[in-house]
Order: structure tokens, then sequence, then C-alpha cells
């Protein structure tokens, strides 16, 4: 047997959806943004942001929707679901180029701030605005 986990720390990038199945099992989807800035070794200032798209379920799904909100800073962990090939989900983006989609499994979600914090963040809490929705297949 194997196993693993993966722990993300970063920003809501759009509130959470919430949906119920058939059989009444509450799902709710949003997106983290993790980033990090270093110096290249050519003495430039990066800045690197990675997405992942979070899926929770049942009642963590509900206080997920309840008490999360964009810009809000959570640590989620839970496992990566990768696509059938054991990979991060490929597609081609609108304008040609290429790109993947990191998808989590919450097993849980921490709550790093409160929905005031959230809602105050301002120009910080903008720059993790999700990409253009036409950017990404889901």
């Amino acid at each position: 047997m194997s196993y693993h986990t993966i722990i993300i720390v970063g920003h809501v990038g759009r509130d959470p959806e919430l949906r119920y199945l058939p059989s009444g099992q509450a799902v709710a989807s949003f997106s983290v943004a993790t980033s990090r800035k270093y110096t290249s070794t050519d003495g430039q200032q990066m800045n690197e942001t990675a997405w992942f798209r979070v899926t929770a379920w049942g009642k963590q799904a509900e206080n997920v929707s309840q008490y999360v909100k964009k810009g809000q800073m959570v640590l989620v962990e839970g496992r990566l679901k990768p696509d059938p090939s054991g990979n991060p989900r490929i597609w081609t983006r609108q304008d040609g180029t290429s790109s993947a989609s990191y998808e989590v499994t919450a097993q849980t979600v921490q709550f790093l701030g409160s929905r005031g914090e959230a809602a105050g963040l301002g120009e910080e809490g903008a720059a993790y605005a999700e990409p253009d929705a036409g950017d990404i297949p889901f």
C-alpha cells in the first residue's frame, strides 16, 4: 500500500461553490493560490504562483462554503487527484498555450484568517484573483 498527502497554504481565489449530489452529499469547490518570491541566479526578483483546485466533501464542504471567502488564507491538507495517467490534468487555454491543473481532494481545511480579514485584504487580495474563467476548462 502506498499513500501521499499534500499540504498547501495560500489565498482563496474565489468564493467556494457548494452543491449537493443526488445522494444528498455536500461538495464544495474552490481554488487556492500559493506563491513564493525568490532571487534567480542572475539576480532578478522572481514571483511564482501555483493554483490548486480544491474539493471538500460532507460537513467540511458546508463549513467551507459558509466560512471561506475569496482572499482568505487557508491551510489545506489532502491528496492530489491525478488524471488517469497519474499526472496533473493538462489542457489548452483559449490563447493556445498549454497549462496544468493541480486538483486536491481536501481531508482538512483550516481557516487562517477571519471573514473580516478576507474582505479587508484590498490590493493584496486582488493579487490572488483567479485567472479568467475562460482559461480554465472546468
